[in-house]
């Protein structure tokens, strides 16, 4: 007689001393079969955000042909691999993000409408919004999972006043809004994420976990022998997928050790920077993303917005051969040199992408990979940022949700449109979401 296997509960985690728990990535033996197990991981869902500030050398940017023979643009030419894992989205608008008789602050009005399709108040103590399109996923999704989204950035917020030509902070900061008065600030450290996700602030507080995990040097040591019996039980597929989760937590845990342990033997002047950020920016960039893929592995969101940069930012990229501020090298006046070099900078941001489709599409669960199930935004909520430009902007949707392979055009379209069909694709019910006038079409079967 054969005897069926109970499943284990899906949030089933490691205990340790001092009440620390660990997060599992989801397992078969989570479901009753293998068959049951990849029919769970074919059914989840997500959407990832990734924003790039400053808008984009568009010629650069969009192939000079439609349909799905295209030359790969420059500054997309690092996705050339992913080419069947996402569309190019040509001719979608933000007409809210244009001054419609409010005057100069073009980055906070685009960035704070990017998601949301909203004309937003400009004060810089009285914040005016709507619901972003991420939120509108996370009410839904966050249903079944620990956390409804995570909000990740690279650079540091500004907190008080005005950043942009009278416009509060709170647009620029973030581009996750739950309703017109609540923007969700976004986790810019990496020791903050890996506390959120794997913390246990059951029997501990705060202070005195962080103080016994640096004490001990890894989570994974409270937790070791629990894995070690719990591994026991479970299939060859399971213990492969728990040994490489575990590992990658502790490898995760030993870059951020190192990053804090360059914070502190730092200079003066690099105090602003919290002492777990990396120096190299592609370092730091790609910390934030292998948290990511951790968060979705272990299923602890289905929802994460990630922030390459902040508008009007004068961040340099020295990676690049570029000295110059990004922000003031996008005013290039139609300088070739400017251009040539804000392409560098552009592109640069686009690796960084790259490298999310890659390990999105290395980490198995079940016979998916997680870029299988996951619908992606990514672009700039800027087209020629010279111009301020709110018209045609340069944005792709990929993922394994959607067909792929493509470059469409479509013709003065708001994004709030291509938005809603994003809520289609992952299944959430949303009627209309600020300036939107219908839906773009059916992603999964592509609008060309």
């Amino acid at each position: 007689m054969m005897i069926p296997r109970k499943a284990l509960h899906r949030r089933t985690v490691l205990r340790g001393m001092m009440g620390t728990a660990l997060a599992l990535p989801v397992l078969e033996a989570m479901s009753p079969s293998a068959k049951a197990a990849d029919a769970a991981a074919a059914a989840r869902k997500r959407f990832q955000v990734i924003y790039t500030p400053n808008g984009y050398i568009m010629q650069n940017f969009r192939p000079a042909e439609v349909g799905t023979n295209y030359t790969m643009s420059p500054i997309l030419k690092p996705l050339e691999p992913f080419r069947d894992k996402f569309a190019i989205m040509g001719g979608f608008d933000h007409v809210q993000a244009e001054a419609l008789g409010d005057g100069a602050g073009d980055h906070a009005r685009c960035c704070g409408t990017f998601l949301t399709g909203m004309h937003v108040h400009k004060s810089e103590s009285v914040i005016s919004n709507g619901i972003s399109a991420d939120q509108v996923a996370a009410r839904e999704f966050g249903k079944i999972t620990q956390l409804p989204s995570l909000e990740v950035g690279l650079e540091m917020p500004s907190l008080v006043g005005g950043c942009d030509s009278g416009y509060s902070c709170a647009y620029t900061n973030t581009m996750s809004w739950t309703g017109p008065n609540t923007p969700l600030p976004t986790t810019i450290n990496p020791r903050e994420i890996f506390e959120r996700l794997f913390g246990d602030g059951d029997s501990v507080d705060a202070k005195t976990r962080m103080a016994v995990l640096r004490r001990q040097a890894s989570l994974l040591d409270f937790v070791a022998e629990d894995a070690k019996r719990f591994s026991g039980n479970l299939g060859a597929a399971d213990k492969q997928k728990i040994d490489e989760y575990l590992t990658a937590v502790r490898e995760i845990e030993q870059r951020i050790a190192r990053a804090e342990q360059h914070g502190s033997e730092a200079a003066l002047p690099e105090m602003a920077r919290p002492s777990a950020i990396p120096a190299s920016y592609s370092e730091y960039a790609r910390m934030m993303i292998d948290l990511q893929v951790l968060a979705y592995q272990a299923d602890m969101t289905r929802v994460i917005t990630f922030m390459l940069g902040r508008e009007g930012s004068p961040h340099s990229y020295p990676e690049t051969g570029v000295p110059d501020g990004h922000h003031p090298l996008s005013h290039h006046g139609n300088d070739v040199d400017k251009m040539n070099r804000l392409t560098k900078i552009n592109t640069y941001h686009w690796e960084q992408i790259a490298y999310w489709f890659k390990r999105m599409s290395e980490t198995k669960e079940g016979d998916k990979s997680l870029l299988d199930t996951t619908l992606v935004l990514a672009g700039a909520s800027l087209a020629d940022p010279n111009r301020h430009d709110h018209r045609d902007l340069g944005i792709i949707a990929g993922g394994g949700l959607i067909k792929g392979g493509y470059h469409v055009r479509a013709n003065n379209v708001p994004m709030t449109n291509l938005l809603l069909s994003m809520m289609d694709t992952l299944g959430v019910n949303q009627a209309k979401l600020g300036d939107s006038t219908g839906r773009a079409g059916d992603l999964s079967t592509g609008l060309v």
